[in-house]
């Protein structure tokens, strides 16, 4: 179902037009260009957009075109997925690229993590009750790509101390590299809840 167009910029020049549609259980946020020029997205437009929507799907009245709209409340998770065309760009001749980027707020709460850790970090995940391993437990898998396969699959993502971070690859080899879950390293000064936030907060993008 189409909510049509739901925000735009300034419709008298209309280079962007914001169409939302609801897709259970996904939101999608789809942004078209309807001129020929390349034009920048406001950043005020697009956080206005997204705010819109939220309120939208938490039930909260939202205002459009001048006239109220009720939202409607949602009992699913939702997610917004902004897709951008880049121009002048040959995915057959250009090298694809890839990254990630830090949201203000935790985009994945729920994120399931696991640390390798040195013993004082060890001690910092029994007070944050994070999972992690020490040496000693990833020696245990005794190189078993199986098992540590099994191992990769069950966290969305790894944290390691630094000074563990060179020996993964000798005691695991390359199953968690191979199941893109290399770990981020934590070094010695960094506070681990805040590491802990800022992975749940970064997104990862890539030219498909």
């Amino acid at each position: 179902k189409s909510l049509g167009r739901f925000i735009a910029a300034d419709e008298s020049q209309h280079p962007i037009f914001f169409t939302l549609f609801f897709f259970q259980p996904l939101f999608f946020l789809f942004l078209s260009l309807s001129s020929e020029k390349m034009s920048k997205i406001n950043p005020e437009v697009l956080a206005n957009a997204i705010h819109d929507i939220l309120a939208y799907a938490r039930g909260e009245e939202i205002t459009k075109g001048g006239e109220d709209i009720k939202g409607k409340k949602r009992n699913f998770l939702e997610t917004i997925e902004l897709q951008v065309t880049l121009k002048n760009i040959d995915p057959s001749k250009d090298k694809r690229f890839s990254g990630t980027f830090k949201l203000p707020d935790a985009a994945r709460p729920s994120l399931k993590i696991c640390m390798l850790a040195n013993e004082a970090h060890a001690e910092q995940c029994k007070e944050l009750g994070l999972d992690f391993l020490t040496v000693a437990d990833l020696k245990k898998f005794n190189k078993d790509k199986k098992l540590i396969k099994n191992f990769a699959k069950s966290y969305d993502a790894f944290l390691a101390s630094e000074s563990l971070i060179k020996q993964i690859p000798r005691i695991l080899g390359p199953g968690l590299n191979k199941a893109g879950k290399f770990p981020t390293v934590v070094t010695h000064g960094e506070p681990l809840a805040a590491k802990v936030e800022e992975l749940k907060s970064t997104i990862k993008f890539q030219m498909k």
